[in-house]
């Protein structure tokens, strides 16, 4: 019974690890087919907000939740509209302008803008392997954005300073929600954040004035990678995630920054044509060994 009970926790191991490995990792070409026809923050406001209403439904059914104090429940939504909001409504707005591989790789930079955040709010000067992996994260960067094959009209820098600033929204969250009172139960404070996301996005989708096709004539390419980002990419891996976080070290879930943007750039290779140059390899190998040397550093972000 014993070695039952062991092998299938080993077996949502290692499902749990290849959903948060490939399904966040696809979920850029996912959006990127799916704002053929849906501008970004719409995408992005109905994703959230149905896959909120998903979360709430499973925390209802399974978990009866108590309902959280004000407090708690105001920091999960500005925590929601930091991440999924300003951050990821960003990134997406970006893939208009550049290649899922691209963008992917960009973006799993982000341990080094927290740990240089965390010097800036903590006063305290990172260590010398810290600022050895933002080193090679600067260095890789710079390589990979310096190929005009890659990056060369105005639109993609532009799309590359939106990223940017995601990348900063990203690191104030991760900053605030390692202070703040969220709720206890892990699907309640999702609900929460993944809804702020939601109304958030489709309010500066508004405020925008963002045109898109009606549903009536989505594709069923576009019906499916929104429904694939709605139950694949924010349910399941969400809860695979959380999951993991119970059952393996942090270090260990945290490989999911490696291996997403190496996923990332196959898919868009393989089914959207996108360009990968000997260079852009070299320097994903540069900054990815850059982001290795700021996670595997305990004291990086102390």
């Amino acid at each position: 019974m014993i070695a039952n009970e062991r092998n299938t926790s080993q077996s949502l191991i290692i499902l749990s690890f290849f959903i948060i490995y490939v399904v966040w990792g696809s979920t850029y070409l996912a959006s990127y087919f799916a704002l053929q026809q849906v501008p970004a923050f719409r995408l992005c406001g109905i994703r959230y907000i149905s896959a909120s209403i998903m979360a709430l439904s499973i925390t209802l059914l399974l978990f009866s939740p108590k309902v959280p104090k004000i407090k708690k429940i105001y920091n999960a939504f500005i925590a929601g509209f930091v991440f999924m909001g300003l951050g990821t409504g960003g990134a997406i707005w970006a893939l208009n302008y550049l290649d899922t591989g691209l963008t992917a790789l960009i973006i799993s930079a982000e341990p080094l803008v927290i740990v240089l955040m965390m010097w800036v709010v903590n006063a305290k000067r990172p260590s010398l392997q810290a600022f050895g992996g933002i080193a090679l994260g600067i260095a890789g960067m710079a390589l990979l954005v310096s190929q005009k094959s890659i990056v060369s009209t105005p639109n993609q820098w532009f799309g590359i300073i939106v990223i940017g600033l995601s990348m900063l929204a990203w690191g104030g969250g991760s900053i605030f929600v390692s202070k703040a009172e969220l709720p206890e139960n892990s699907w309640t404070s999702s609900t929460i954040q993944m809804f702020s996301g939601g109304v958030t996005t489709l309010l500066i989708s508004v405020i925008l004035g963002e045109t898109g096709e009606g549903f009536a004539t989505w594709t069923s390419k576009t019906w499916l990678s929104l429904a694939y980002l709605i139950v694949f990419g924010s349910v399941i891996a969400f809860t695979a995630f959380n999951f993991l976080l119970r059952n393996v070290s942090t270090e260990k879930v945290a490989t999911n920054t490696y291996v997403n943007p190496i996923i990332a750039m196959f898919l868009g290779y393989q089914f959207n044509d996108e360009l990968i140059t000997p260079l852009s390899i070299i320097a994903a190998v540069i900054m990815l060994l850059g982001v290795f040397v700021i996670n595997s550093n305990k004291n990086s972000q102390a």
